[in-house]
């Protein structure tokens, strides 16, 4: 298939979906190649999603809780509910695996962090750095998110229906973060890629050294940060804004055509060759 184009070149480069040569240090092997195997690790558990199993975890303690989840895929469960988890932290970090898990309550701090697959949906509330470092996978949260929502993520889809803090999707690297309401100061803070989705408010210094991807802001913005600027909404990105969100049945308030969208100035991406004088400009 053709690529769609618009005015500046294609579409998709509009929407900064552009490509990028990354070099890494290491040749080990993660992944299974061959498509039958769906990309999965060596490693991971062969699970039924409709095998089920629940357990209260109330007076349990985290590394018990998250033993429990780990050998019920090993057994073959798919999908595991996790009653009265009580707000207690670090559940259900790095699974490494395709399963369902249902949090009955809120999480504490870094929960659902390193993740790479499992789709988690949580009813309650959760702390600080939920989902740091994930890389692929559904992380549904029903009400608040602390500060360092979706830290460094780098895959996958991370919801969040409420209010989140300060410093959503520092380091992002990948992935789409969605908050159904505000959000706090220094929201995007180094963003490198990644598409982010803000139905509400932002705090002050939004997008602040920000290298790549979108922000999307549905209300008011306090102040944009170092080398964040506002950028013409196209008809691609009302589409895609429309069509994401519907997955997780939210809407923008005021509709997609008055969002706004905020991308990479890309001044700093030469800072260090910059003369004093301009470096001074652009902080």
């Amino acid at each position: 298939m053709g690529s769609v184009t618009s005015g500046s070149g294609t579409a998709s480069h509009d929407m900064g979906l552009h490509e990028e040569q990354l070099a890494g240090r290491t040749q080990q092997r993660f992944f299974s190649a061959s498509a039958e195997e769906n990309f999965t690790y060596p490693w991971s558990y062969e699970v039924d999603f409709d095998k089920t199993a629940e357990f209260d975890a109330a007076d349990m303690e985290i590394s018990d809780i998250n033993i429990k989840i780990r050998n019920l895929m090993k057994s073959g469960v798919g999908t595991i509910t996790v009653q009265n988890p009580r707000a207690k932290h670090s559940l259900g970090v790095g699974i490494l695996n395709r399963v369902n898990l249902n949090f009955e309550g809120s999480l504490g701090y870094f929960g659902c962090g390193c993740i790479d697959g499992p789709n988690v949906h949580i009813s309650g509330r959760v702390g600080w750095s939920c989902a740091e470092n994930m890389m692929a996978g559904k992380v549904v949260i029903e009400k608040n998110a602390g500060s360092l929502f979706g830290a460094a993520i780098r895959g996958g889809d991370l919801v969040c229906k409420g209010q989140a803090g300060a410093r959503v999707g520092i380091d992002q690297k990948g992935g789409t973060i969605i908050v159904g309401d505000s959000v706090g100061a220094f929201t995007g803070f180094m963003m490198q890629r990644g598409r982010m989705i803000i139905l509400g408010d932002a705090g002050d210094n939004l997008g602040d050294s920000m290298y790549d991807g979108t922000i999307y802001v549905g209300g008011k913005i306090a102040s944009l940060g170092v080398d964040c600027v506002e950028t013409e909404m196209t008809d691609l990105d009302k589409r895609y804004l429309e069509g994401k969100l519907s997955q997780y049945g939210m809407a923008a308030p005021n509709g997609v055509d008055n969002m706004i969208k905020l991308t990479s100035g890309k001044q700093l991406w030469n800072y260090d060759n910059l003369e004093p004088s301009e470096k001074k400009l652009v902080l």
